[in-house]
């Protein structure tokens, strides 16, 4: 699966191995370990023994591990411990302010580079939004962190947030990596709420969402899969132009375009991966 193709990235702390077993299990495209935040500091020696363990054969679903700060004492040991394990689907970098950090992650990696994602945690990291995603091949997505960033730019509603909401979604497309995933919803039993911020999101260009409680996933995905009126309309899009080269009009006077086309493939493909969504 590509970064393309997911929806929904689960949270689990890495220090906690029967959390991960069951976030493994939940359904959940992509099941992020994190080293960081969810570890208390007592505990970072062994969340990484633990995740070390479970990344030694490649696990039932692809697993992220999220690093800690990559200025602190221990990012280094991390990376290259976890970076040439056979189950490591990805790592995840907090704070990136600029291209230099992402350069710093690969040269710990040594031969092999793993996919990287770039969390974006500040007012530094979201200004440098295009120079990070083009910093290294192996930058495969990018993200905002967004609990970090509302308090480092002092807002406390969604306005303060929408720009660099759409700087992220601007520099992601720009750099050719896959639209980027919303960050966490923080109330777990708000799921209505949750449904309307994903439509936000999703209008704004966002692709999935990371969670941090098994119950997002249903949401998350219902919100980000195309409606039965959007496949059809993607339907009809290729089936006109598989008939008539360049530009043309359809019956209802919509006006096509190789972009449009383009468009209706990327949602005939999100549509597949889930029979509910066709």
């Amino acid at each position: 699966m590509t970064a393309a193709d997911c929806l929904t990235w689960l949270y689990a702390p890495g220090d906690r191995p029967a959390v991960v077993a069951k976030a493994l299990a939940s359904g959940a495209d992509v099941v992020l370990v994190d080293l960081e935040d969810a570890v208390a500091p007592d505990r970072k020696r062994y969340a990484l023994d633990a995740t070390a363990d479970l990344l030694a054969t490649p696990p039932p679903v692809p697993v992220h591990v999220r690093v800690n700060a990559l200025d602190g004492p221990l990012a280094e040991t991390e990376v290259r411990r976890l970076a040439p394990l056979p189950g490591l689907g990805a790592l995840r970098l907090p704070k990136v302010t600029g291209p230099a950090g992402i350069r710093r992650v690969a040269a710990w990696t040594g031969a092999r580079v793993p996919p990287l994602y770039a969390l974006l945690e500040n007012a530094l990291g979201v200004e440098h939004a295009y120079a990070v995603a083009t910093a290294h091949p192996a930058v495969t997505g990018i993200a905002l962190g967004e609990a970090d960033l509302r308090a480092d730019l002092g807002v406390t509603g969604d306005a303060g947030l929408a720009w660099p909401r759409s700087r992220a979604v601007v520099a992601a497309r720009a750099a050719g990596l896959a639209p980027p995933p919303q960050s966490v919803f923080p109330d777990v039993r708000d799921t209505e709420g949750l449904a309307r911020s994903c439509a936000a999101g999703r209008a704004l260009g966002f692709l999935g969402r990371t969670a941090i409680h098994p119950r997002q996933l249903p949401v998350i995905e219902e919100a980000y899969l195309p409606t039965p009126a959007e496949v059809a309309a993607a339907t009809e899009v290729v089936r006109a132009a598989a008939t008539e080269a360049g530009a043309l009009a359809l019956p209802d006077g919509r006006f096509v375009d190789a972009a449009v086309v383009a468009g209706a493939h990327r949602t005939l493909a999100l549509a597949r991966r889930c029979p509910q969504g066709v």
